[in-house]
This record gives structure tokens, sequence and C-alpha cells, in this order.
């Protein structure tokens, strides 16, 4: 088992207990979508914030895996290496 830290921020927080950093526990498959399931299990409000209810990324929500945006990438099978720290950032708008 490893735990992946995901840092969280302001606006998100409120479904984390307040805290800025989350650690996940995962086993097996160290993925962006394992990662979402666990946190759908033990957070659902903050995962519903992230995924809408077909399991896909919110339109206006971008998880990186250390710098690399997980859309660029393999999606939610982008894996995250040990040690690597996994970041939430809904887009910002505004008129």
């Amino acid at each position: 088992m490893i735990e992946v830290p995901v840092r969280l921020p302001a606006i998100l927080r409120e479904f984390a207990g307040g805290q800025a950093v989350l650690h996940v526990p995962l086993d097996g498959a160290v993925t962006v979508g394992a990662l979402l399931d666990r946190l759908a299990a033990e957070r659902p409000a903050l995962e519903r914030r992230i995924r809408d209810e077909r399991g896909v990324l919110r339109q206006h929500v971008n998880v990186f895996v250390h710098e690399t945006n997980v859309r660029d990438a393999g999606g939610l099978a982008t894996e995250i290496p040990p040690g690597v720290e996994v970041l939430v950032i809904p887009a910002v708008s505004g008129g």
C-alpha cells in the first residue's frame, strides 16, 4: 500500500475537512482513476466535484500528476509514480 498526496485548492477544502493535502492510501493499481475511486468511497462530496455522474473528469477541473495534466496523458489511466503529488485545479472564471 502507498499513500498518494492530493493537493486541493481552497475552494475544495471544505469537502476535505479543511485539509489542503489529503493522503490517499492505494492498493494495487496506482492510477488517477483508482485514486478518484478511493476518494469516492471516502469523500464522495469532494469526488463529485472532480468527476461527473458518468465518472468522467468534469470539464472545468484539471488534475495534474506532478506537472502533467492527465488530459494530455492517459486520462484516468495515468499512472502515479511513487512520491509524486497529485494536484486538483478547478478552472477559475469570471467576467
